[in-house]
């Protein structure tokens, strides 16, 4: 399993299963999104890219199907924070 954190950008974490191809990126407005089958090399590729994020855009948005998540949190207070925030 690949794991990579950014501090910049618009990717911010990378999570990669190799067993099943399966690639999880947390994004800078806190959404994961993840997209299945996707070959090591190109996760290999966006790990070293210049600019994660339109490498994200370019050849991985673009190319492979979107997926869900294998491990996105439960937020069991969301409806409370929302009403806290908004009456």
């Amino acid at each position: 399993m690949t794991i990579k954190a950014f501090t910049i950008g618009r990717v911010r974490k990378v999570d990669y299963d190799s067993a099943t191809q399966h690639l999880d990126l947390a994004l800078d407005s806190h959404a994961v999104v993840s997209y299945r089958p996707v070959p090591h090399e190109v996760v290999r590729r966006l790990c070293n890219a210049p600019n994660p994020g339109v490498y994200f855009e370019e050849r991985i948005a673009e190319e492979y199907p979107k997926v869900a998540a294998r491990n996105q949190p439960a937020d069991n207070n969301a409806l409370a924070k929302l009403n806290d925030l908004f009456g």
